[in-house]
């Protein structure tokens, strides 16, 4: 299955779960306007082709302690595909890293990290990333407010 293969009512269920993922199979059926069954089997067939990849809370970061959010631009020192994937798999491994986007530009990476504070961060940045394999270099751009985050 592809995305030439989806229709207006997939793609409106889509849109609609990526707003609440918690909605009911009731009432996404009727905000399509189809019944129940067919926005079913609709929802599971988008579940198994992987256009829907799964299901997650939106918490409160600053509630948790996690409100400081800084963006790190990575460069490597080797960027041969081994060294690639060894510094994937090492930024998996870190929950302060919440996103990892390899770039074409003037750095390899960009780095979306969670903290509690400035100082939470500069340790997170000298024990963690800065150790991370293949680094050379990192510059840090912390945000002052959040706009527009995913789900919001």
């Amino acid at each position: 299955m592809t995305r030439d293969d989806l229709d207006s009512f997939d793609l409106a269920i889509l849109r609609i779960l990526q707003q609440d993922g918690r909605i009911s199979v009731t009432e996404l059926a009727s905000r399509i306007s189809l019944s129940k069954s067919p926005t079913q089997a609709r929802l599971r067939r988008l579940e198994k082709a992987g256009f829907i990849t799964g299901y997650q809370a939106r918490v409160d970061h600053y509630r948790l302690g996690r409100g400081h959010v800084a963006f790190v631009e990575v460069k490597l020192s080797d960027t041969r595909e081994a060294a690639l994937r060894a510094f994937n798999t090492a930024v998996r491994a870190l929950p302060e890293i919440e996103e990892c986007h390899m770039i074409a530009g003037a750095f390899d990476y960009l780095l979306k990290v969670r903290s509690e504070d400035i100082m939470d961060y500069r340790q997170i940045l000298a024990e963690k990333i800065s150790g991370l394999p293949h680094v050379a270099s990192t510059s840090t751009h912390v945000a002052m407010e959040s706009v527009k985050e995913a789900g919001r």
